[in-house]
């Protein structure tokens, strides 16, 4: 049988051991997954976007230029006072301190973007964030998802079984499936037009 996942203690007592607990700054493994991450979107620019989950905000501080509306949140009070000096630059951009998904916010969004999180939820958790998910997706709205595929101690899910799950729950068509053997990346979408095609090309 499967421990519970890791609780709000356990996020906080990363933060207050390092404001970089999973190395987002130095590792080339992080640091190359955030370039395929944004080389995955499939527009140049969006109009808001939301990323539940999002630790020191090196993510975030990615997702901003692409952006005019930029909402993160995470449930550790550390982790949110690093994102929002991570934001400083970037006043469209916005962090508040919530634990997901109950502290979904009530808001719609352009891309929601959902990177190494859904793993720490239960099932019942999980489900909710995926019909928060679809439900805050606004017309031709994006989803993109990232997770470690290897099983974390104390979560209930690895990557794959995150991904599969969310596939079936959110109902959208995939545009994109980047799986390698440490990571893997989705992107679903309400618009089903690939790239070329929202250009003309095709």
């Amino acid at each position: 049988m499967r421990t519970p996942a890791p609780d709000a203690d356990y996020f906080e007592g990363l933060f207050a051991q390092s404001d970089d607990p999973w190395r987002f700054k130095t590792r080339w493994y992080e640091e190359r997954k955030r370039a395929l991450t944004l080389a995955c979107l499939p527009a140049r620019r969006y109009g808001s976007i939301f990323e539940p989950g999002c630790a020191n905000g090196e993510l975030s501080a990615a997702l901003a230029p692409r952006c005019d509306r930029l909402l993160v949140i995470d449930g550790s009070d550390k982790a949110v006072a690093l994102a929002r000096q991570r934001l400083a630059d970037w006043p469209q951009a916005e962090a508040r301190q919530g634990w997901m998904p109950d502290a979904w916010p009530d808001e719609s969004f352009d891309l929601i973007v959902i990177s190494e999180l859904a793993y720490y939820l239960d099932a019942n958790q999980l489900a909710a964030l995926m019909l928060r998910t679809r439900a805050a997706l606004k017309p031709g709205g994006t989803v993109v998802a990232c997770h470690w595929r290897r099983l974390i101690e104390g979560c209930g899910f690895n990557g794959d079984e995150v991904h599969e799950r969310l596939h079936a729950g959110l109902r959208l068509q995939r545009l994109c499936a980047l799986i390698e053997p440490d990571f893997r990346l989705d992107v679903w979408c309400l618009d089903e037009r690939s790239v070329a095609e929202r250009e003309g090309l095709t």
